[in-house]
């Protein structure tokens, strides 16, 4: 595994440098984008792309709204790597499979992870096109870390208190402030799917503390925290949980797109206010 992390990194290297005309610029920041969410990257100065299905190991995006490449640029003064489209678990990829790319990244020189996904909103205080921080997760994913540990990625027992950085949440605060963006905050639950949840289900779900659920980004944070990664993460709210209309994966993504302006603006407003630094080991 650490060899087929480390070969893929080698090849992202060396075909950035090769598209640039230059050696390759570590990115700071590695930013994941869910579903409906991948017009962010029209915000970042890009200086090269990869498509997913031209690098070695790395899976291919099956869901409608995920682009399914890698961009290399500058966002908010900071160089970033965004993936535009993410992989499931519901895709029939393995665990280890979902996390590769995050993997990936930590070895490009990433050192701050920012995940977005949509989610539907359990809280009934929220709305639709809420941006909700996560300020903790419940994961109901089959967890990435299962299997031989390879300690040059990480300790065999990851702590997770404080998942999602608390300076970074303070920064979204001040920079939503400024920009008048609304935000919640609240517990993601991260389930398999690919069913939309039952009623009995988000009722369970908010019974054991989340605030919104979705499909994905619980089994990204853990492996980006068993490397050290800080994260900040964040949901749109595209559906509500115990509404009385069908889920509607069209809809999603159409409530993605209308909330991508503010979640654009928040990203980049974080990224240019200043990260901290990686909380573990470098690797």
């Amino acid at each position: 595994m650490l060899q087929r992390i480390k070969k893929t990194a080698s090849f992202i290297q060396g075909n950035v440098a090769a598209v640039t005309g230059g050696a390759f610029e570590e990115p700071e920041v590695g930013i994941i984008l869910g579903t409906g969410l991948g017009g962010l990257v029209g915000s970042i100065d890009i200086a090269a792309s990869i498509d997913y299905a031209d690098i070695p190991d790395f899976p291919v995006s099956t869901v409608e709204g995920h682009r399914g490449r890698m961009v290399f640029g500058t966002l908010g003064g900071r160089r970033v790597v965004a993936m535009q489209g993410r992989f499931h678990y519901y895709e029939g990829y393995e665990p280890w499979q979902v996390v590769f790319p995050v993997r990936v990244m930590k070895f490009l020189g990433v050192r701050t992870l920012m995940v977005s996904n949509a989610a539907g909103g359990i809280n009934p205080n929220f709305r639709v096109g809420d941006i909700m921080v996560i300020t903790d997760h419940i994961n109901l994913i089959p967890n990435p870390l299962v299997g031989p540990n390879i300690a040059e990625l990480g300790p065999r027992f990851p702590d997770m208190h404080n998942c999602y950085d608390a300076e970074l949440r303070a920064v979204a605060e001040r920079v939503a402030e400024a920009e008048g963006i609304a935000l919640r905050h609240g517990v993601y639950v991260g389930g398999t799917g690919p069913t939309f949840e039952t009623q009995a289900e988000y009722r369970y779900f908010g019974a054991i503390g989340g605030d919104a659920a979705g499909m994905s980004t619980t089994p990204e944070v853990i492996a980006a925290r068993h490397m050290g990664l800080t994260v900040f993460g964040a949901s749109i709210i595209t559906n509500a949980a115990f509404s009385d209309e069908a889920g509607d994966h069209e809809d999603v993504q159409r409530q993605g797109a209308l909330a991508e302006a503010k979640m654009t603006a928040l990203f980049a407003g974080i990224i240019g206010a200043g990260l901290p630094a990686a909380s573990h080991k470098t690797i």
